[in-house]
């Protein structure tokens, strides 16, 4: 896929958000900003949670920074993987004009989840500014935390939006699994909360490792631990590799189906 093509397809892709509303492409900041208010000063009074000492170390403010990092970084990870495997379908009329590669098309939808996902994460830095929080080189991890992520998503998206084309109950199915796996992942909660037992289970929870990686470097100041991102990183690389894989074994049945 060209260059042009991929800025043109982002581009629009943004612009559709909210096509025919009156502020049209304000509400690409307008929504970012409303959920950050209310993440940071609803949350931190009403619910009050505390996160034991570093609830104590960051002041009323702990618990909003600790749902907004998981909260912004799950609905990017979320609208990515379900997007990506819907894309075949969304963008047919494309691919029955255009010769475009099947499986860089839906780079534009990482494009453009991450221009939403920056603009949040812009006003959630402004708010930290505001209450002075102290920031460390730490952050340089963030980035690379999120190339893990979104290779992760963009792996298992392709799997099934190749798969989404011959088994329409895949959508359906990938509504379901990230509704579960949002539950399943401490991004509102705290994991302490939770009985000894069930703790073990978040080690076979990919956004789990993800999530408490970018807390690390965000709101703790301190480095992430590597050998699970490096993991993560193997496997999505694997599964990456087995999409295109299966994809291109499949692109001629896929381009007759849909």
């Amino acid at each position: 896929m060209n260059v042009s093509l991929l800025y043109h397809l982002t581009r629009q892709d943004l612009v559709d958000r909210y096509a025919g509303s009156i502020l049209g492409a304000a509400w690409t900041f307008i929504m970012p900003l409303v959920n950050i208010l209310i993440f940071t000063l609803i949350f931190s009074r009403i619910m009050g949670m505390r996160l034991g000492d570093l609830g104590m170390e960051l002041g009323q403010y702990s618990y909003s920074i600790y749902l907004v990092i998981g909260v912004l970084a799950w609905n990017l990870f979320a609208n990515t993987l379900s997007r990506v495997t819907h894309v075949f379908h969304e963008k047919a009329a494309i691919i029955g004009k255009v010769n475009v590669s099947l499986f860089a098309l839906p780079l534009y939808i990482l494009l453009s989840e991450l221009t939403v996902y920056f603009i949040a994460s812009a006003f959630f830095i402004i708010f930290l500014i505001a209450i002075d929080f102290e920031f460390t080189w730490h952050w340089i991890w963030w980035p690379l935390i999120l190339v893990v992520q979104q290779t992760l998503a963009y792996a298992i998206g392709i799997i099934f939006a190749t798969l989404s084309v011959f088994i329409r109950d895949i959508k359906q199915f990938v509504g379901v699994l990230t509704q579960l796996w949002f539950w399943l992942t401490p991004i509102v909660y705290v994991i302490n909360i939770l009985p000894e037992k069930w703790k073990v289970l978040f080690l076979l929870n990919p956004f789990f490792h993800i999530v408490n990686a970018l807390r690390d470097v965000l709101m703790l100041q301190s480095s992430p631990a590597l050998l699970p991102l490096a993991l993560l990183m193997a496997i999505a690389l694997l599964l990456l590799a087995f999409g295109l894989w299966l994809g291109r074994r499949l692109e001629r049945d896929i381009r007759d189906f849909i």
